[in-house]
């Protein structure tokens, strides 16, 4: 696969993967046939997708997801004999008639073989079984919707940390320094600047095993915050090499990969879901969100549609930019994620 990848060119990698299947895809007829048909499967739906509104949009984008599902799981290196074969959603949305942010999402225990689960065990992704998760606190996990909440007057959010790890030193060093962005005005603006600053990164079990940040005074505990101007703002970050030496910059680079999770191209710590070890991949949050768009569109059509009435509901506008990035985000984020399974 290619690694680097971009909206412009992600159905050229996938078209281009098919004749050269990667990773396991390529070990066996039937996991080959399966990740080429799912590919031109999900490539259809997606370019459909793109064509129609929001009424049936999540619909096919879901679906499109869904196929390119089993392509990732046909050509995973993790999953050897026949542990690729999914069978079934392995997640459920339940109570549709809540209000839109309410709408609850559960899925199947772990070890199950449904598409979440499976996948999401592939991906070191929570599963969380019956204990419900709203559809809000699952938006959130999604770097797209950082500064665009499902709803506008909903506070204490909790979204994605962007880890600039391009601007990593080109020279050895003991900690691997990098700034990481997108901490919340309310963390800079609470009375007690440390604790909401921990507090906030409790969020993100990813990013805990930091050996220091870069503080406004040597001998205080205030992060020295640089603060944008809508409010958001970034802190240096440090990661100590394991063995304390002065650590190669693709060493160090390595380690934040493996702590992060990719979306378009960029590094993510990503939120816990319902107190789960790791954040949540970028993919699954994804495939959560449309899981429940989708399940209102086409068993709850008369809702759905007072959700996207740009005339009376808040939730229109947010949805119609969501569903409109999917169509040309996802394919990046599938091929980044088929890089990852396969190498």
């Amino acid at each position: 696969m290619v690694i680097n990848i971009s909206v412009g060119n992600a159905w050229d990698v996938l078209r281009g993967a098919r004749s050269v299947p990667p990773g396991l895809a390529a070990s066996s007829r039937p996991r080959r046939r399966v990740f080429s048909a799912s590919l031109e499967q999900a490539e259809q739906f997606f370019r459909a997708a793109a064509a129609v509104g929001p009424a049936t949009q999540p619909v096919l984008v879901f679906y499109g997801l869904s196929q390119a599902g089993r392509a990732i799981a046909a050509s995973a290196k993790a999953l050897p004999g026949d542990r690729w074969e999914l069978v079934g959603h392995g997640i459920h949305t339940v109570e549709p008639q809540r209000p839109l942010t309410e709408v609850r999402v559960t899925t199947d225990p772990a070890g199950n073989q449904g598409s979440f689960v499976r996948l999401s065990e592939l991906l070191d992704s929570p599963v969380w079984g019956r204990e419900p998760v709203t559809l809000a606190e699952l938006w959130d996990c999604l770097p797209l919707n950082t500064h665009a909440p499902l709803d506008p007057a909903h506070t204490g959010r909790t979204t994605p940390l962007l880890v600039a790890h391009r601007s990593l030193s080109d020279e050895p060093h003991p900690l691997a320094s990098v700034p990481v962005t997108y901490f919340p005005p309310r963390v800079l603006e609470a009375d007690d600047t440390v604790t909401a600053f921990l507090a906030y990164l409790e969020h993100f079990p990813d990013a805990l095993g930091y050996d220091s940040y870069v503080r406004k005074s040597m001998n205080g505990a205030e992060p020295a915050l640089d603060r944008y101007q809508d409010g958001w703002s970034e802190v240096v970050m440090n990661w100590a090499d394991p063995e304390g030496r002065h650590a190669f910059p693709d060493e160090h680079l390595d380690r934040l990969r493996r702590i992060t999770r990719r979306h378009n191209g960029a590094w993510y710590f990503t939120p816990a879901v319902a107190k789960s070890a790791r954040g949540i991949h970028s993919l699954m949050a994804w495939w959560a969100v449309l899981h429940a768009l989708s399940t209102l569109a086409r068993y709850q059509p008369a809702q759905w549609a007072r959700h996207i009435d740009v005339d009376a509901s808040v939730h229109a506008v947010p949805i119609e930019r969501l569903l409109a990035k999917a169509c040309h985000v996802l394919p990046v984020l599938i091929a980044e994620t088929l890089d990852e399974v396969t190498t």
